[in-house]
């Protein structure tokens, strides 16, 4: 489906938010089933040349940018904005290694997921998994992930985002898009089950503390205080305080767990970055709050880019160069930014551990769902705005004892 032809089909739907285009229940199994794991992601240019048509799929997504002139327009102004900016983007993709590394580490998380899944003796040996990658604005698209399960035999999917905390402008995109392809007839109907959201998971927040202490090591054993700067994608204000999204609270609810199994042992904030556009955003920005730290005397901060899974451009080139140099502009001596969880084992084990409770509930002895959301009192992380929209599922087998947290 090319991105006019969507346009055309889309419609806002109430679904972006609940991310209720499919159900979450488990698949029912049977002997001989071969499940497609689909991974959603962003996706990225493979080589110079795909930028111009990355950035044209990316700006033509009514659901990320919500632009108000006539369809027909729209895509007259999508390709001359993807013209005037791919000679930018191609210079930052250069700096980095000329293509986005979105690609192979998603291919790689991939791939070892599937080995996990398949090694799994509970599931028994007359059960196949087979993992796919789906890019939402680059390759492979979802079409070719639906003509390979044709391929594959596959007739039960689990739609699985690579976005911990559930957006419309993320997982809802790419929800939204595979349900249109269904619609379309150009992908077969399958028994499907989605993932809403893994914000709050143990061993992805076991992966992100990991990094965390592999980049302390890098400042060194002096005793200065390090400041943890938890860096997330913004998002308009309008997407939480009108349309109810619950990203803003996810996100502060995934910095909460990961404090929270830290013991609260160094000083936090967070702050949302990559703003484009007059409208207004999340804030704090990651350089505005950058600004304030060194205003109060903090010269040592790492940066967790705490909404992103996988090294690409806005962690590579945006944290690790641009935001780099606006810190020691604002007077931060020593800043670093966490490695991305990539092919990190906790990380892999979360996406196993995930797929596999939402397959056959009843066969699984680990595979019973999560048991209800965090409340709102527990969660101690939030925003100057926050309203409270949405808790993470809890996903470990029993609370556990949490300290008071406070963020700076």
């Amino acid at each position: 489906m090319t991105p006019r032809a969507f346009l055309e089909h889309y419609s806002y739907d109430e679904r972006l938010v609940t991310g209720e285009f499919y159900p979450s229940e488990p698949l029912q199994l049977e002997h001989g089933d071969t499940v497609g794991v689909v991974l959603f992601n962003l996706g990225g240019p493979r080589n110079p040349e795909e930028v111009e048509g990355f950035l044209y799929n990316l700006f033509m997504d009514p659901v990320i940018i919500d632009i108000p002139i006539p369809r027909v327009l729209r895509h007259r102004l999508c390709k001359l904005i993807a013209r005037r900016r791919s000679k930018m983007v191609r210079q930052e993709y250069g700096l980095i290694g000329g293509v986005s590394p979105i690609n192979a580490h998603t291919e790689r998380q991939a791939q070892l997921l599937e080995d996990y899944l398949n090694a799994d003796a509970d599931m028994g040996s007359d059960i196949r998994f087979k993992v796919y990658t789906a890019m939402r604005y680059g390759t492979p698209s979802s079409e070719d992930v639906a003509y390979q399960m044709d391929d594959d035999s596959v007739k039960k999917v689990v739609l699985l985002p690579l976005y911990p905390q559930y957006s419309k402008t993320t997982t809802g995109a790419s929800l939204v898009y595979w349900h249109a392809l269904e619609q379309a007839g150009e992908l077969q109907p399958r028994a499907t089950t989605t993932v809403f959201e893994y914000a709050g998971h143990p061993s992805y927040i076991r992966a992100i503390n990991a990094r965390i202490d592999e980049a302390l090591k890098r400042f060194g054993s002096s005793d200065q205080e390090i400041f943890l700067l938890f860096s997330a994608h913004g998002t308009p204000v309008k997407e939480l305080k009108v349309r109810r999204d619950p990203y803003c609270c996810l996100i502060h609810s995934t910095v909460h767990r990961v404090m929270q199994a830290r013991g609260c042992d160094r000083p936090f904030r967070v702050a949302f970055q990559s703003k484009v556009g007059p409208v207004e955003w999340l804030t704090p920005s990651t350089p505005q709050a950058l600004e304030e730290l060194a205003e109060r005397g903090h010269t040592s901060v790492l940066v967790i880019p705490v909404a992103f899974v996988s090294d690409h451009l806005e962690t590579i080139f945006e944290l690790e160069i641009e935001v780099r140099h606006q810190a020691e502009q604002a007077g931060i001596k020593r800043f670093e930014v966490t490695e991305g969880l990539n092919d990190h084992p906790a990380f892999v084990e979360a996406l196993a551990d995930i797929t596999l409770r939402h397959v056959d509930g009843g066969r699984n002895p680990s595979s019973s769902r999560p048991y209800g959301r965090f409340q709102p009192a527990e969660r101690t992380t939030a925003c100057h705005q926050c309203p409270r929209i949405k808790e993470a599922f809890r996903w470990e087998s029993k609370r556990s004892q949490e300290p008071d947290l406070k963020t700076v």
